[in-house]
């Protein structure tokens, strides 16, 4: 039995698309559980319609709500020990819960899982990582948001940090890693990029295959299994992909209403045109992983609706059941142990940004 701990007041629509959403899940994973954390006026009506969820579920009061607009360091003045973010991460840790599934604010989330789970003994900073549709399939983009200017070797901790997750859920035993750069010649892009190359061209890992560098095209392609990044040019690849992608859908709508023509040979090619939109939808794709930390934690997208929070609910589920941890730890200690040199014994302490 997976048991998930979701915080049901996060998001821009709270337990309206959060409960139905856990009702989708629970139809398809009969193994699943959920404890529920949110205001009970507002998360009990909604649970009423769904008995069945209702019965494969624990629920729990909690009078404060982590806003949208918070900063990280406020989230954790008014939200540590009682609010239903701060509740359902500590079910993680308390061993609860499996897993935790939040729609809310990302820095509180991000702030709130590290002062709780803390951090893997080796790793300086967690990572958020994303499932990324490609040509060839999916692939493992991170870091989309929680390190901003990494040095080299953050970079190759997330390296180490997308490999476990690819092995995990794509069940590829070697994943290609490939690090984000301006161009796929060596002496291009920033020196801190071109030391992360050559850590882990030198490492001689066995869970992985370093493919060099990829350029942002190589994304889409699915050149590789993990791409590697810091958190600012990730964060500007996932905002500019999907916003393409529902710039593309609304070019297709257009164009397939404009003329009596245009409307026919829609019905005709109907099937593909559902693929492709199948394709575009970013909601299948929702759901970002914090990776480097002592707890699985997955952060939907704010403005999600009932599918796309569906979806990153079964994206914990998946990381619980493929057993996430055991192969991030699996692969740290590879790297260290064949990399003494390596920073292993850091352990930052847990610091809040005040701007978040």
């Amino acid at each position: 039995m997976i048991k998930i701990s979701i915080d049901a007041m996060g998001g821009d629509h709270g337990p309206g698309v959060v409960i139905p959403a856990l009702h989708t899940v629970a139809t398809r994973r009969p193994d699943i559980r959920f404890v529920i954390y949110g205001r009970e006026e507002v998360v009990r009506p909604e649970l009423a319609k769904f008995p069945g969820l209702a019965e494969k579920s624990e629920f729990f009061h909690c009078d404060v709500a982590v806003r949208m607009d918070d900063k990280p360091s406020q989230a954790l003045r008014h939200g540590r020990w009682k609010s239903s973010m701060w509740k359902a991460i500590e079910a993680v840790k308390s061993n609860s819960a499996d897993a935790c599934v939040s729609a809310g604010n990302t820095g509180a989330l991000m702030a709130m899982s590290k002062f709780c789970l803390r951090t893997m003994a080796t790793i300086d900073r967690p990572a958020i990582a994303a499932i990324w549709p490609t040509m060839r399939g999916e692939s493992v983009v991170l870091d989309v948001g929680a390190t901003i200017g990494a040095d080299a070797h953050q970079l190759v901790d997330f390296a180490i940090l997308g490999t476990g997750m690819a092995r995990a859920v794509f069940g590829v035993e070697r994943p290609t890693v490939g690090l984000l750069n301006v161009g796929v010649e060596e002496i291009k892009g920033q020196e801190v990029v071109k030391e992360a190359g050559r850590m882990l061209r030198e490492a001689d890992m066995n869970s992985l295959t370093y493919h060099g560098f990829v350029e942002g095209d190589d994304i889409g392609k699915g050149t590789v299994d993990v791409v590697v990044t810091e958190g600012f040019a990730g964060n500007i690849a996932l905002k500019t992909a999907e916003g393409t992608a529902r710039q593309i859908g609304g070019y297709l709508r257009a164009a397939m209403g404009r003329t009596l023509m245009a409307r026919i040979g829609y019905l005709f090619a109907k099937g593909a045109f559902d693929l492709l939109r199948e394709k575009m939808d970013v909601s299948r794709s929702n759901g970002g992983v914090f990776l480097g930390l002592d707890g699985v934690v997955v952060k939907s997208h704010g403005g999600a609706d009932s599918a796309g929070f569906a979806a990153a609910v079964e994206l914990a589920y998946d990381m619980v059941r493929n057993r996430l941890l055991d192969r991030i730890e699996a692969d740290l200690d590879l790297f260290h142990a064949r990399n003494p040199q390596s920073p292993a014994s850091r352990r930052p302490d847990v610091a809040v940004d005040e701007e978040g």
